[in-house]
């Protein structure tokens, strides 16, 4: 693809931090898998000679490049000429205050804290460690009457944005999960992160971790976070540091420009994000024309049906995969992506 760009072309790269390591990585990924293959006799020597870039050849070919992160790595840092920064915002909105509280009363600490945003319809996300202790929290917080859910890995993308859809909309007020540093997370509606061991060292409590996960409440004017640690980390400190210097760059460019703080504002649009606003009459029948015979018209008027029935047959193509009954897992495979086209 680079070989089809012009000289005077201008590069970006999103989420740097995590970009450029991917591109390193992927010749290093196909070269150990290729070696395996090789080694054993599964390959000849030559299947080595088909690879991806290496790293330093893209350096080479690459054309003036912008790095574009929150939390820029080393990389970046050490090979721009001229860092800009981009801190304050056109809301006039500041990261969000934080505090550290004892690990010890997290639990109901944070059940207290979940109490008076749901009075004032706000919404919380709160991160552990472990997989256990994110199901064992939201099995406690169910126990209190909270309407919680829980984000882990096996929850599929249609889920996922299910899950999204109903914290926003209140059906949910807290989302519970281990790594909450994905993309589709910055939602207005939550005032409050609550870090569940912060003082972990690892690499979902590393300084650039942290302050990603911090920011997932920077887009309420009343954003909080509540880091519980018995002790502040070298990580927590950087964190905590860097937060605190954008704050006061914030604050002091609001009162420079007379600059009232206005919270952010995004529509709730369909489960799928197209877009579409949501309204009162999207309960409604709609008349649908089907070409699949084999399913019930009223799935696809409703869209949370719909997204069932997806979930559905793509776990029966999986299990028919096992079974290696192919050609009826490519039939099963098309009747999914007809019923994606109706999503869409």
């Amino acid at each position: 693809m680079f070989d089809y760009i012009p000289e005077d072309a201008l590069l970006f790269i999103d989420e740097s931090h995590v970009t450029v390591s991917q591109i390193g990585a992927m010749y290093k990924g196909d070269r150990s898998r290729k070696e395996n293959l090789v080694n054993y006799g599964f390959r000849l020597p030559s299947a080595m000679n088909n690879r991806p870039m290496k790293f330093e050849e893209w350096e080479r070919i690459k054309p003036k490049t912008i790095y574009v992160s929150a939390t820029p790595a080393l990389y970046e840092l050490e090979h721009s000429e001229q860092v800009v920064e981009q801190v304050v915002r056109p809301t006039g909105l500041i990261d969000p205050e934080i505090e550290i509280r004892p690990v010890l009363t997290q639990v109901d600490d944070v059940l207290s804290e979940i109490t008076k945003r749901r009075e004032k319809d706000e919404r919380v996300l709160i991160t552990t460690l472990t997989k256990r202790m994110s199901e064992d929290l939201t099995s406690y917080l169910k126990e209190y009457g909270v309407k919680v859910a829980y984000l882990h890995s096996d929850i599929d993308t249609v889920e996922r944005m299910e899950i999204i859809h109903e914290l926003r909309t209140g059906k949910y007020d807290v989302l519970v999960g281990i790594n909450l540093l994905r993309e589709g997370l910055d939602m207005p509606e939550v005032s409050l992160v609550a870090i569940f061991d912060a003082d972990k060292e690892g690499f979902l409590r590393s300084e650039r971790s942290l302050i990603q996960t911090i920011g997932r409440a920077a887009r309420h004017l009343n954003g909080k976070a509540i880091l519980y640690a018995d002790r502040i980390t070298p990580s927590m400190q950087k964190a905590i540091d860097e937060t605190e210097r954008r704050r006061d760059k914030q604050i002091a460019f609001n009162l420079e420009h007379n600059i009232t703080p206005k919270g952010a504002r995004r529509s709730i649009t369909d489960k799928i994000d197209t877009g579409e606003s949501l309204d009162a009459n999207d309960n409604q029948a709609i008349p649908v024309k089907s070409n699949l015979p084999d399913v019930d018209i009223n799935i696809l008027r409703s869209p949370d049906l719909l997204a069932k029935e997806i979930k559905r047959l793509e776990k029966q193509m999986q299990q028919m995969s096992r079974d290696l009954k192919f050609e009826e897992a490519a039939k099963t495979r098309d009747k999914v992506l007809e019923l994606k086209a109706h999503l869409s």
